[in-house]
């Protein structure tokens, strides 16, 4: 009877390390946040540390299947990111462009929402798509976008 529950057991082990070994490990996550609405989400494109092409950071800013959040222009937006972004460095950019300098360390920003809506800062109309991408000035490794929608209800 012993010698059944410790074969038993050790299946049991090994099964759930063979589930274990076929899990990817997934990407970091990176929140935007105003008032009290989140939304969260892996890398839209890399996150796993290596360095994306010119032509994939492109192709990943066309990306149609983004999150998006409604912003009030009187709200500040908030930008969280994993340390794992932040140990890389991070910048936050408005439809493609750099829109604050590059952070390295702090996991946290916070914008007032009406820059999102400003022709100055090149958004247009209602929507604006917001990324963030993890990297150097001259490199991507990863980008998380988001699409914010002026809320004026």
């Amino acid at each position: 009877m012993r010698r059944r529950r410790a074969v038993a057991a050790a299946g049991a082990v090994s099964a759930g390390l063979l589930v274990l070994a076929a899990c990817d490990k997934p990407t970091p996550i990176s929140t935007v946040t105003v008032g009290s609405d989140s939304v969260s989400s892996e890398a839209t494109c890399g996150g796993e540390g290596k360095a994306l092409t010119t032509e994939a950071l492109n192709k990943c800013l066309q990306d149609k299947g983004i999150d998006e959040i409604k912003v009030d222009p009187t709200e500040n937006v908030r930008f969280g990111v994993d340390p794992d972004i932040a140990k890389h460095g991070w910048t936050i950019l408005l439809n493609g462009q750099p829109l604050v300098d590059p952070m390295k360390k702090k996991t946290y920003q916070s914008i007032p929402g009406s820059v999102f809506f400003n022709a100055q800062y090149g958004a247009q109309g209602d929507s604006t798509l917001v990324s963030i991408k993890e990297g150097g000035e001259n490199e991507a490794t990863g980008l998380w976008s988001f699409r914010l929608k002026k809320d004026e209800d």
